[in-house]
């Protein structure tokens, strides 16, 4: 499902909240964050549509503890929060 589906649908289905964030920095890809029991996916407006879609796969495979392949480079991830689901 997390590889398959459309990511208008996923987002929906798991109750996913997409915003757009005002990070500019070009190394900065995005963050999912736990607020209030709901996942806030934070994305840079910029980015164009495939990168967005790989991202917000990976980020929801990471925060549903969902094992996931290593991003290519130049993508790196830094968990900062790493339980943002209960087990």
């Amino acid at each position: 499902m997390l590889l398959t589906t459309p990511v208008p649908q996923l987002l929906a289905d798991l109750d996913v909240e997409l915003v757009e964030t005002r990070i500019t920095d070009r190394e900065f890809f995005g963050y999912v964050l736990s607020e209030g029991g709901r996942l806030i996916l934070a994305l840079p407006a910029s980015r164009d549509e495939r990168e967005r879609d790989t991202i917000t796969r990976h980020l929801l495979g990471k925060a549903f503890r969902v094992p996931m392949p290593p991003l290519p480079d130049p993508y790196r991830l830094t968990l900062l929060e790493p339980e943002l689901l209960p087990s």
